[in-house]
């Protein structure tokens, strides 16, 4: 089935957001010399950030984060030179049960991806979720990261949505 037919496929089984709104994908980057050249320092961008997590699945459609305008390049922000990336969400609900399993695959993703020197924070953006302070303060605690990854179903799911981030990006 194409995308309509598993969206109405999904409208009958009761999902929170059953018919959400579809974006346009951004264009691919456009590659350069420079980013073929050993010798220039190439520091980490917002679009490099971006690229990296555009494609993740969301865990209740079959479309990605950016087509479900979740992930957007404008609410991200690098400072290379202080190792620091900040990745606000905005999910397609504001009373979102998936939220933080979004939020874990973001991370996860930008944690095995970015040399370890990054420290990397992910939040829900303000005004977008009904339990946004909850939710971030389980996102910016390393040792429920930690645990969460170590539960065999929730690292299942966080996979599976991982799956397309790691063959398009």
């Amino acid at each position: 089935p194409d995308s309509n037919e598993m969206l109405m496929i999904f409208n009958m089984s009761g999902l929170e957001n059953a018919a959400p709104v579809v974006h346009a994908r951004t264009g691919a980057r456009q590659s350069t010399a420079r980013d073929f050249d050993d010798a220039v320092h190439d520091e980490i961008d917002t679009r490099e950030i971006f690229d990296l997590i555009r494609a993740i699945n969301d865990p209740e459609h079959p479309l990605s984060l950016e087509e479900l305008n979740v992930v957007q390049e404008g609410q991200i922000t690098v400072e290379d030179k202080d190792s620091h990336v900040l990745v606000q969400f905005t999910p397609t609900i504001p009373h979102c049960s998936m939220s933080t399993l979004i939020g874990l695959c973001i991370k996860v993703r930008l944690l095995r991806c970015l040399p370890a020197r990054f420290k990397i924070d992910v939040e829900i953006f303000p005004g977008t979720h009904v339990s946004r302070d909850a939710i971030n303060k389980q996102l910016a605690d390393k040792e429920r990261v930690a645990a969460a990854l170590e539960n065999t179903h929730l690292l299942d799911a966080v996979e599976k949505c991982l799956a397309t981030a790691v063959s398009k990006g």
